[in-house]
C-alpha cells in the first residue's frame, strides 16, 4: 500500500520532481512546497505519514528546527531528511531533533522508497555504510573538509557554467541558444558535456546536485563575476568585441 507523505524542500524543482515520481510508484504526496520556513505549520496541518524534508546545509544552527516541532506536535509523523553527504554533526543533529532517517540527495528513487518505508515502520532509515563513513570521520576527523561544489565547478568551463546556471533556472535549448547567442545545436552539445561532466543524466538531476552541493550559487557567482562574453569571443582575458 502507498505511503502517505509530503515532500518539503527549498528548491521548488527538486520537490515537485521528487513528488511525481513517487506519485507513479502509487504513493499519495499531499504537496511538495519549497519555504522551509513553513515546512512545519503544512506538515503539522495535513499531518502525512512521512514527510521528506530536504536541506541543504544539514550541518548549519537550526537546520532542523521544523524536524523538532513537527515531532513535538505531530509525534506519529515519521520524518526522513533528504541532503548533501553529512558532516557527523550533521546526521546527528538530524536524529537528535527526532528524524527517523537520513538519505542522500543523490539516491535513487528505490533508495527514497526503502528509507520511507522503514521509516513508516519505526525504522530507522540511514544507510549503513553513510552511518559508518560517520564514525569514521568522527574517530578521524579529516583536516580539511572535501567540498563537492568547489570541486565539481573545476570541473567546467566558464561557458558550461553558464550554461549550468541557465538550465537549472529551466531554459531549454532554445532559450539557452538565444541566451548566449550561440547555434542550438551547440548549446545542445554545451548541455550533454555539463552532464556528462556531472555524471547526471538528465537536466533535472543537474539542477539537484548543483542545487544540493553549494555548485548552483557558486556558478552564479562566477557568472556575475565575469564580463558578458559574445559567442564568438576569443580566449580567457581577451577584451569582446575586440579585433
Amino acid at each position: 500500500m502507498g505511503v502517505r507523505l509530503m515532500v518539503v524542500d527549498d528548491h521548488r524543482l527538486l520537490a515537485e520532481a521528487l513528488a511525481s515520481a513517487l506519485k507513479l510508484r502509487g504513493h499519495r504526496v499531499l504537496a511538495a512546497a519549497a519555504p522551509s520556513a513553513g515546512a512545519a505549520e503544512l506538515v503539522i496541518s495535513r499531518a502525512p505519514e512521512v514527510c521528506l524534508l530536504g536541506t541543504a546545509a544539514p550541518a548549519e544552527p537550526g537546520a532542523f528546527d521544523p524536524v523538532v516541532r513537527i515531532k513535538r506536535e505531530r509525534p506519529q509523523v515519521a520524518v526522513v531528511v533528504l541532503g548533501p553527504v553529512p558532516s557527523p554533526l550533521g546526521i546527528a543533529a538530524a536524529f537528535a531533533a527526532g528524524a527517523s532517517g537520513y538519505v542522500r540527495h543523490n539516491e535513487r528513487i528505490e533508495g527514497v522508497e526503502r528509507a520511507m518505508m522503514k521509516a513508516r515502520a519505526g525504522e530507522a532509515a540511514v544507510d549503513p555504510q553513510l552511518l559508518q563513513g560517520s564514525f569514521a570521520e568522527l574517530l578521524n576527523p579529516a583536516a580539511q573538509p572535501d567540498d563537492e561544489g568547489a570541486r565539481l565547478l573545476q570541473l567546467l568551463t566558464p561557458r558550461e557554467v553558464e550554461v549550468l546556471v541557465r538550465v537549472a533556472e529551466g531554459e531549454d535549448t532554445r532559450l539557452i541558444a538565444a541566451g548566449m547567442g550561440i547555434a542550438p545545436s551547440t548549446a545542445r552539445t554545451h548541455v550533454q558535456r555539463v552532464l556528462m561532466k556531472l555524471g547526471v543524466g538528465s537536466r533535472l538531476e543537474a539542477a539537484a546536485l548543483a542545487a544540493r552541493t553549494g555548485l548552483l550559487d557558486r556558478a552564479t557567482g562566477a557568472t556575475a563575476a565575469r564580463p558578458a562574453v559574445g559567442p564568438q569571443a576569443g580566449p580567457a582575458g581577451a577584451v569582446p568585441g575586440g579585433g
